[in-house]
């Protein structure tokens, strides 16, 4: 299964850059794929819904047409780690191509969320968007483990 994770916002902080690519580098046995869409420069004349947007537009034109998409939103549903790796067992029994999508600061265009197959909610905290990238990867991971009975998601 080839996983991407679409993410408005790009010059990470060294610490998000270095603990995503060590969990990508763990995910190796899936095709994990990290795509920055730049964020859409906010100038006066561009409102909150505008900016939502144009940043939609460059998310849908990195979507395979195949793609399973999940939408990391705050309406999503919360899911345990149990529950997670359950659903990643799912995701990989009926997808090739799985798409998590992280917006940016004013969240994802109605166009993205329409496109979405599920929204998935971390948390009811609200998060700064590098946090929320690196716990959605180490999420994913963690329930990766579970699946292959892995001592991470004991350890610790």
């Amino acid at each position: 299964m080839k996983i991407r994770l679409l993410a408005v916002g790009n010059k990470m902080p060294d610490w998000v850059n270095a603990g995503f690519q060590d969990y990508q580098k763990r995910l190796s046995l899936f095709s994990f794929e990290l795509i920055e869409i730049p964020p859409v420069k906010r100038t006066k004349t561009l409102s909150a819904d505008k900016i939502c947007t144009l940043e939609g537009q460059k998310i849908l034109q990195k979507i395979p047409d195949n793609a399973w998409v999940v939408a990391l939103e705050v309406t999503g549903k919360q899911l345990s780690t149990e529950q997670l790796a359950k659903q990643l067992q799912q995701w990989q029994q009926s997808t090739a191509q799985l798409v998590f999508v992280i917006g940016g600061a004013d969240g994802l265009s109605a166009e993205v969320l329409q496109r979405a197959n599920q929204y998935w909610s971390l948390s009811k905290l609200t998060f700064p968007h590098p946090l929320a990238r690196l716990l959605m990867v180490e999420q994913i991971y963690r329930a990766w483990t579970i699946n292959q009975n892995h001592p991470y998601h004991r350890a610790g």
